[in-house]
Protein backbone atom coordinates (compact mmCIF):
# COMPACT_ATOMS: atom_id res chain seq x y z
CA UNK A 1 0.00 0.00 0.00
CA UNK A 2 2.97 2.35 0.50
CA UNK A 3 3.72 2.30 -3.24
CA UNK A 4 0.11 3.31 -3.89
CA UNK A 5 0.60 6.38 -1.72
CA UNK A 6 3.62 7.50 -3.75
CA UNK A 7 1.68 7.05 -6.99
CA UNK A 8 -1.21 8.99 -5.52
CA UNK A 9 1.15 11.81 -4.65
CA UNK A 10 2.47 11.86 -8.21
CA UNK A 11 -1.06 12.22 -9.58
CA UNK A 12 -1.80 14.91 -7.00
CA UNK A 13 1.28 16.94 -7.83
CA UNK A 14 0.52 16.97 -11.55
CA UNK A 15 -3.15 17.87 -11.15
CA UNK A 16 -3.11 20.83 -8.79
CA UNK A 17 -2.11 24.45 -9.30
CA UNK A 18 -2.54 26.90 -6.46
CA UNK A 19 -0.98 30.36 -6.34
CA UNK A 20 -1.47 30.70 -2.59
CA UNK A 21 1.63 29.30 -0.90
CA UNK A 22 1.10 26.45 1.53
CA UNK A 23 4.28 27.28 3.42
CA UNK A 24 2.88 30.68 4.42
CA UNK A 25 -0.62 29.44 5.27
CA UNK A 26 -1.13 29.64 9.02
CA UNK A 27 -4.88 29.02 9.03
CA UNK A 28 -6.99 26.68 6.90
CA UNK A 29 -10.77 27.02 7.02
CA UNK A 30 -12.72 24.25 5.29
CA UNK A 31 -16.38 24.06 4.35
CA UNK A 32 -18.21 21.08 2.88
CA UNK A 33 -19.93 17.76 3.43
CA UNK A 34 -19.02 14.21 4.49
CA UNK A 35 -15.96 14.18 2.23
CA UNK A 36 -14.56 17.03 4.34
CA UNK A 37 -15.91 16.86 7.89
CA UNK A 38 -13.86 15.55 10.80
CA UNK A 39 -16.58 16.12 13.40
CA UNK A 40 -15.17 19.39 14.73
CA UNK A 41 -17.83 21.60 16.33
CA UNK A 42 -16.80 25.26 16.30
CA UNK A 43 -19.84 26.21 18.33
CA UNK A 44 -18.21 24.40 21.27
CA UNK A 45 -15.29 26.83 21.12
CA UNK A 46 -12.19 27.57 19.08
CA UNK A 47 -10.10 25.19 21.14
CA UNK A 48 -12.62 22.36 21.40
CA UNK A 49 -11.36 18.84 20.59
CA UNK A 50 -11.60 17.32 17.12
CA UNK A 51 -13.45 13.97 17.30
CA UNK A 52 -11.92 12.83 14.02
CA UNK A 53 -15.14 11.45 12.58
CA UNK A 54 -14.65 10.94 8.84
CA UNK A 55 -16.33 9.04 6.01
CA UNK A 56 -13.03 7.55 4.80
CA UNK A 57 -12.29 4.97 7.50
CA UNK A 58 -9.18 6.97 8.32
CA UNK A 59 -7.94 10.46 7.71
CA UNK A 60 -9.57 12.61 5.05
CA UNK A 61 -7.95 15.26 2.84
CA UNK A 62 -8.31 17.98 5.48
CA UNK A 63 -6.61 15.87 8.12
CA UNK A 64 -3.78 14.93 5.76
CA UNK A 65 -3.20 18.63 5.05
CA UNK A 66 -3.38 19.43 8.75
CA UNK A 67 -1.07 16.57 9.71
CA UNK A 68 1.07 14.67 7.23
CA UNK A 69 1.53 17.64 4.89
CA UNK A 70 1.48 20.39 7.51
CA UNK A 71 4.82 22.11 6.94
CA UNK A 72 4.34 25.35 8.82
CA UNK A 73 2.13 24.49 11.81
CA UNK A 74 -1.03 25.43 9.91
CA UNK A 75 -4.06 25.45 12.18
CA UNK A 76 -7.18 23.86 10.72
CA UNK A 77 -10.78 24.81 11.41
CA UNK A 78 -13.01 22.26 9.71
CA UNK A 79 -16.58 23.58 9.62
CA UNK A 80 -17.95 20.91 7.26
CA UNK A 81 -20.99 18.81 8.07
CA UNK A 82 -21.77 15.32 6.80
CA UNK A 83 -24.63 15.37 4.31
CA UNK A 84 -24.34 19.12 3.71
CA UNK A 85 -25.79 20.94 0.74
CA UNK A 86 -25.26 24.56 -0.21
CA UNK A 87 -28.57 25.68 1.25
CA UNK A 88 -31.09 23.38 2.89
CA UNK A 89 -33.88 25.58 1.55
CA UNK A 90 -32.78 24.71 -2.00
CA UNK A 91 -31.72 21.09 -1.57
CA UNK A 92 -32.72 19.41 1.65
CA UNK A 93 -30.06 17.28 3.36
CA UNK A 94 -30.84 13.81 4.67
CA UNK A 95 -31.82 15.23 8.06
CA UNK A 96 -32.58 18.73 9.36
CA UNK A 97 -29.66 18.83 11.81
CA UNK A 98 -27.13 18.87 8.95
CA UNK A 99 -25.37 22.22 8.63
CA UNK A 100 -25.47 23.61 5.10
CA UNK A 101 -22.81 25.88 3.62
CA UNK A 102 -25.05 28.78 4.62
CA UNK A 103 -24.99 27.50 8.21
CA UNK A 104 -21.26 26.83 8.15
CA UNK A 105 -20.42 30.30 6.86
CA UNK A 106 -22.82 31.71 9.45
CA UNK A 107 -20.79 29.98 12.16
CA UNK A 108 -17.62 31.48 10.73
CA UNK A 109 -19.19 34.94 10.66
CA UNK A 110 -20.23 34.71 14.31
CA UNK A 111 -17.26 32.92 15.86
CA UNK A 112 -14.16 33.17 13.67
CA UNK A 113 -14.59 36.42 11.73
CA UNK A 114 -13.83 38.46 14.90
CA UNK A 115 -10.43 36.66 15.05
CA UNK A 116 -10.69 35.30 18.59
CA UNK A 117 -7.69 34.08 20.58
CA UNK A 118 -6.43 30.95 18.84
CA UNK A 119 -7.70 32.08 15.44
CA UNK A 120 -5.86 35.32 14.77
CA UNK A 121 -6.01 34.92 11.01
CA UNK A 122 -5.53 37.59 8.38
CA UNK A 123 -5.91 37.98 4.62
CA UNK A 124 -2.39 36.87 3.76
CA UNK A 125 -1.98 33.86 6.07
CA UNK A 126 -5.31 32.07 5.62
CA UNK A 127 -6.86 29.79 3.02
CA UNK A 128 -10.60 29.16 2.66
CA UNK A 129 -11.42 25.84 0.99
CA UNK A 130 -14.79 24.59 -0.27
CA UNK A 131 -15.68 21.08 -1.38
CA UNK A 132 -19.43 21.05 -1.89
CA UNK A 133 -21.97 19.91 -4.45
CA UNK A 134 -21.94 16.13 -4.11
CA UNK A 135 -25.29 16.11 -2.33
CA UNK A 136 -26.68 19.09 -4.23
CA UNK A 137 -26.24 17.29 -7.54
CA UNK A 138 -26.92 13.82 -6.16
CA UNK A 139 -30.22 14.85 -4.59
CA UNK A 140 -31.49 17.03 -7.43
CA UNK A 141 -30.31 15.59 -10.76
CA UNK A 142 -33.53 13.65 -11.21
CA UNK A 143 -35.90 16.48 -10.35
CA UNK A 144 -38.63 17.25 -12.87
CA UNK A 145 -40.02 20.30 -11.06
CA UNK A 146 -37.25 22.63 -12.26
CA UNK A 147 -37.03 24.40 -15.62
CA UNK A 148 -33.68 22.70 -16.29
CA UNK A 149 -30.82 21.28 -14.28
CA UNK A 150 -28.54 23.98 -15.62
CA UNK A 151 -30.90 26.73 -14.51
CA UNK A 152 -31.11 25.19 -11.06
CA UNK A 153 -27.33 24.94 -10.85
CA UNK A 154 -27.17 28.67 -11.55
CA UNK A 155 -29.38 29.23 -8.52
CA UNK A 156 -27.09 27.03 -6.44
CA UNK A 157 -24.04 28.95 -7.63
CA UNK A 158 -25.62 32.28 -6.79
CA UNK A 159 -26.28 31.03 -3.26
CA UNK A 160 -22.82 29.50 -2.85
CA UNK A 161 -20.95 32.57 -4.01
CA UNK A 162 -23.13 34.87 -1.94
CA UNK A 163 -21.61 33.03 1.02
CA UNK A 164 -18.13 33.41 -0.43
CA UNK A 165 -18.80 37.14 -0.86
CA UNK A 166 -19.69 37.22 2.82
CA UNK A 167 -16.28 35.78 3.69
CA UNK A 168 -14.61 38.37 1.47
CA UNK A 169 -16.36 41.06 3.52
CA UNK A 170 -14.92 39.40 6.62
CA UNK A 171 -11.43 39.78 5.15
CA UNK A 172 -10.86 36.46 3.36
CA UNK A 173 -8.70 36.80 0.25
CA UNK A 174 -7.40 33.35 -0.67
CA UNK A 175 -9.81 30.62 -1.77
CA UNK A 176 -9.64 27.06 -3.00
CA UNK A 177 -12.56 25.21 -4.60
CA UNK A 178 -12.62 21.48 -5.27
CA UNK A 179 -14.75 20.16 -8.10
CA UNK A 180 -17.37 17.51 -7.44
CA UNK A 181 -15.70 14.15 -8.12
CA UNK A 182 -17.15 11.59 -10.55
CA UNK A 183 -19.73 10.20 -8.16
CA UNK A 184 -21.43 8.79 -11.26
CA UNK A 185 -18.84 6.02 -10.82
CA UNK A 186 -19.80 5.31 -7.20
CA UNK A 187 -21.63 2.05 -6.40
CA UNK A 188 -24.73 4.03 -5.37
CA UNK A 189 -25.18 5.24 -8.94
CA UNK A 190 -23.80 2.24 -10.79
CA UNK A 191 -26.38 0.03 -9.09
CA UNK A 192 -29.20 2.21 -10.45
CA UNK A 193 -28.34 1.46 -14.06
CA UNK A 194 -26.94 3.22 -17.14
CA UNK A 195 -29.81 5.70 -17.61
CA UNK A 196 -29.35 7.09 -14.11
CA UNK A 197 -25.57 7.14 -14.54
CA UNK A 198 -25.92 9.06 -17.81
CA UNK A 199 -28.28 11.56 -16.19
CA UNK A 200 -26.06 12.36 -13.22
CA UNK A 201 -22.95 12.40 -15.42
CA UNK A 202 -24.44 15.27 -17.42
CA UNK A 203 -25.55 17.06 -14.24
CA UNK A 204 -22.08 16.76 -12.69
CA UNK A 205 -20.42 18.18 -15.78
CA UNK A 206 -22.76 21.17 -15.85
CA UNK A 207 -22.35 21.87 -12.12
CA UNK A 208 -18.56 21.73 -12.36
CA UNK A 209 -18.49 23.93 -15.46
CA UNK A 210 -20.55 26.53 -13.64
CA UNK A 211 -18.31 26.26 -10.58
CA UNK A 212 -15.24 27.02 -12.69
CA UNK A 213 -16.97 30.00 -14.31
CA UNK A 214 -18.04 31.39 -10.96
CA UNK A 215 -14.56 31.03 -9.48
CA UNK A 216 -13.24 33.11 -12.36
CA UNK A 217 -16.00 35.67 -11.82
CA UNK A 218 -15.15 35.87 -8.11
CA UNK A 219 -11.65 37.15 -8.81
CA UNK A 220 -13.01 39.64 -11.33
CA UNK A 221 -15.52 41.03 -8.83
CA UNK A 222 -13.11 41.35 -5.94
CA UNK A 223 -9.75 43.01 -6.36
CA UNK A 224 -7.02 41.25 -4.41
CA UNK A 225 -8.86 37.93 -4.18
CA UNK A 226 -7.17 34.76 -5.48
CA UNK A 227 -9.38 31.77 -6.14
CA UNK A 228 -8.17 28.47 -7.50
CA UNK A 229 -9.73 25.23 -8.67
CA UNK A 230 -8.47 21.83 -7.62
CA UNK A 231 -10.04 19.43 -10.10
CA UNK A 232 -10.68 16.13 -8.32
CA UNK A 233 -11.89 14.39 -11.48
CA UNK A 234 -8.53 13.48 -13.04
CA UNK A 235 -7.38 11.87 -9.81
CA UNK A 236 -10.56 9.85 -9.26
CA UNK A 237 -10.71 8.78 -12.90
CA UNK A 238 -7.03 7.85 -13.03
CA UNK A 239 -7.33 5.70 -9.93
CA UNK A 240 -10.58 4.09 -11.06
CA UNK A 241 -9.36 3.49 -14.62
CA UNK A 242 -6.15 1.89 -13.33
CA UNK A 243 -7.43 0.23 -10.20
CA UNK A 244 -5.26 -2.86 -10.59
CA UNK A 245 -2.12 -0.77 -11.02
CA UNK A 246 -2.85 1.16 -7.85
CA UNK A 247 -3.67 -1.99 -5.91
CA UNK A 248 -7.42 -1.60 -5.47
CA UNK A 249 -9.12 -4.99 -5.41
CA UNK A 250 -12.53 -3.50 -6.18
CA UNK A 251 -13.33 -0.13 -7.78
CA UNK A 252 -17.03 -0.55 -8.55
CA UNK A 253 -18.37 -2.02 -5.32
CA UNK A 254 -17.59 -2.36 -1.64
CA UNK A 255 -17.58 -4.92 1.16
CA UNK A 256 -20.82 -4.88 3.16
CA UNK A 257 -18.91 -5.72 6.33
CA UNK A 258 -16.91 -2.49 6.08
CA UNK A 259 -19.52 0.04 4.98
CA UNK A 260 -20.05 1.56 8.43
CA UNK A 261 -16.34 1.69 9.24
CA UNK A 262 -13.89 -0.70 10.85
CA UNK A 263 -11.82 -0.70 14.05
CA UNK A 264 -8.58 -0.42 12.10
CA UNK A 265 -7.58 0.92 8.68
CA UNK A 266 -6.31 -2.54 7.69
CA UNK A 267 -9.15 -4.63 9.14
CA UNK A 268 -9.97 -7.77 7.18
CA UNK A 269 -13.20 -9.72 7.51
CA UNK A 270 -13.22 -12.80 5.23
CA UNK A 271 -14.15 -13.38 2.51
CA UNK A 272 -13.41 -9.70 1.80
CA UNK A 273 -9.90 -8.38 1.22
CA UNK A 274 -8.50 -5.88 3.77
CA UNK A 275 -10.60 -2.73 3.92
CA UNK A 276 -7.65 -0.54 2.87
CA UNK A 277 -7.49 -2.27 -0.51
CA UNK A 278 -10.93 -1.06 -1.61
CA UNK A 279 -11.58 2.22 -3.40
CA UNK A 280 -15.07 2.69 -1.92
CA UNK A 281 -15.78 2.21 1.77
CA UNK A 282 -19.49 2.13 1.02
CA UNK A 283 -21.89 3.20 -1.72
CA UNK A 284 -20.60 6.79 -1.99
CA UNK A 285 -17.48 7.41 0.11
CA UNK A 286 -13.89 6.63 -0.94
CA UNK A 287 -11.32 5.39 1.53
CA UNK A 288 -8.52 7.35 3.16
CA UNK A 289 -6.09 6.20 0.47
CA UNK A 290 -7.99 8.25 -2.10
CA UNK A 291 -8.08 11.28 0.21
CA UNK A 292 -4.33 11.01 0.72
Amino acid sequence: MVSIFWQLLLVFSTATFVSAKWNTTKFLFTFGDSYTTDGFNISAGVGSPVPGFTSSNGQNWVQFLGGTYNITNTKVFDLASGGATIDAALVAPFEPTVLSIVDQVGQFNRILAPRPVGAEWNASNSLFAFWIGINDVGNSFGWTNVTSQSDFHRILMQRLFSQVDSLVKDGARQFLFLTVPPTNRAPLLIDQGPKVVASITAALADYNNQLVANVKSLTQRHRGVTANIFDTRPIFNTLLDNADTFGFVNSTGFCDAYQNGTPDINTQIPPCAPVSSYFWLNSLHPLFTVHK
